[in-house]
């Protein structure tokens, strides 16, 4: 009995660790912010993160989903993870953000960035941005082109976006004084005049 259970302990230990370990270390998707607060109105950039550990992939599929009436996606850039990098902001509410390798020897076997996604807010609320799980996928590198992407691993980023800030128009005051202007010129004639008339005034009084 005893060298029955020396053997299966092992056995019960190996699967319980391989679980846990496999749960830990499932390939996942993520955003570098988890949490973004932008001014409405304004703009904002937030990475698509592929992590493919503890398997070598070939490629990944990411749909990100978001509300269309508080977001606008405006442009996707580019990151270093993958060679080539395609993407589709076509579609309300949706980005659509592909990556894959050029060479089907070659693989990718640790985390990076994806992808940029720039976007627009549109009003004060807030937000969740998710990876859409159903249609989202990281490409393990094997005969069966086996999907390794495990949802509940995947991560998600809170935006808020607030009231944007007041522009208020400078004032149109000239920042210097008119060098010549009309009551200089009123002062430069009334003071001759002034003169001629006490002058003729006097005249007067003395014939």
């Amino acid at each position: 009995m005893r060298k029955f259970i020396s053997i299966l302990l092992p056995i019960i230990v190996f699967f319980i660790t391989a679980s846990f370990f496999g749960l830990a270390w499932a390939a996942n998707l993520k955003f570098d912010k988890t949490t973004i607060s932008v001014s409405n109105g304004e703009t904002f950039q937030i990475a698509v993160i592929v992590d493919p550990s503890p398997d070598a992939i070939t490629s990944t599929d990411v749909y990100i989903s978001y509300d269309a009436t508080a977001l606008k996606a405006t442009a996707v850039s580019a990151g270093s993870l993958f060679p080539t990098v395609t993407n589709d902001i076509s579609a309300s509410g949706k980005v659509y953000i592909a990556g894959l390798v050029n060479d089907a020897a070659s693989s990718v076997t640790s985390a990076g960035t994806l992808a940029t996604i720039t976007f627009q807010a549109l009003k004060e609320t807030t937000i969740t941005l998710s990876f859409d799980c159903s249609t989202s996928k990281v490409i393990k590198n094997d005969i069966n082109a086996t999907n390794v992407l495990n949802c509940s691993a995947n991560g998600t980023s809170a935006v808020t976006i607030g009231s944007g800030s007041s522009s208020v128009p400078t004032s149109a005051v000239p920042t210097q004084l008119p060098q010549s202007g009309v009551f200089d010129n009123v002062v430069k004639f009334a003071i001759p005049g002034s003169i001629l008339l006490i002058l003729g005034s006097a005249l007067r009084f003395i014939l």
